[in-house]
């Protein structure tokens, strides 16, 4: 079990956000959080740190008034952690290069796989083929409904009829080097862990898996190592001190690794 940093950057700013919120209207999101240090302070920190993996998460799209000083944010910040960051948001075939030749280490990719409530299966292809499986994140994002986890698409608003299950992780883990994987129903919320979704991808050993959504306090953190059987990353961001919550990093690194033992 890994700790896997965050900046998510909206409107040309660092801010942790309820992700079920954001809207392309009005580039819209329900805030919780704004920082006043820029993207590239928090690479150099948890480059300081020795955190490596961590995810910079670009939420306005190409064509958003904002989209260019997100985007401006972004570039800071893998250029301050050359190869220690991953960047997500709007990543396609077309610019996948364009992020790791600013250095991040992999792109994530979501919206250009996982949109209108498909898979489109094509783009996969493609994207794999342009990023290297070995640069590929796939995040596979997820809400629960009739007892199961299914892949949610258009910021996390529709449902596929794909279930996230073990089948599903072994045919994506074909095209991909890790996943990233947010419990849509309580990412950021700070309400507490989806144990459920935490064992399930503690069953699966073949490529790193991240898991984000509703961490806020240290018990949730051995909650789901234990869960995950020490298998699963994490990434915290609105109960992180960083980020204005009360989870302080040095104690987050000291718990994560005496769950080690």
């Amino acid at each position: 079990m890994r700790f896997r940093p965050c900046i998510d950057i909206h409107n040309g700013k660092v801010k942790q956000i309820v992700g079920s919120s954001l809207r392309d209207a009005g580039d819209f999101a329900q805030e919780n959080f704004t920082s006043r240090q820029d993207a590239a302070y928090f690479a150099d920190l948890y480059r300081s740190r020795g955190l490596f993996g961590g995810h910079v998460i670009l939420l306005n799209r190409e064509g958003s008034a904002y989209f260019e000083e997100t985007q401006k944010q972004a570039l800071k910040a893998l250029a301050a952690y050359p190869g220690g960051l991953q960047a997500g948001g709007g990543i396609c075939a077309e610019n996948a290069a364009l992020y790791l030749e600013a250095g991040a280490s992999h792109v994530i990719v979501t919206s250009y796989v996982f949109r209108n409530g498909q898979i489109e299966y094509a783009h996969l292809e493609r994207i794999c083929r342009e990023a290297g499986k070995e640069h590929l994140v796939l995040d596979l994002s997820c809400r629960k409904k009739e007892g199961r986890y299914y892949i949610v698409t258009d910021r996390w608003q529709n449902y596929t009829d794909v279930v996230l299950d073990s089948e599903a992780l072994e045919f994506f883990s074909g095209y991909c080097s890790e996943f990233l994987i947010h419990a849509v129903d309580v990412e950021g919320k700070a309400e507490g862990i989806e144990t459920e979704l935490a064992e399930l991808l503690g069953e699966f050993e073949r490529i790193p898996v991240t898991y984000a959504g509703g961490v806020h306090s240290y018990e949730d953190l051995r909650l789901l190592k234990k869960a995950g059987h020490g298998r699963v990353d994490v990434t915290i961001g609105s109960a992180l001190d960083l980020f204005g919550g009360s989870m302080e990093l040095d104690r987050i690194l000291e718990v994560i690794s005496h769950s080690q033992e």
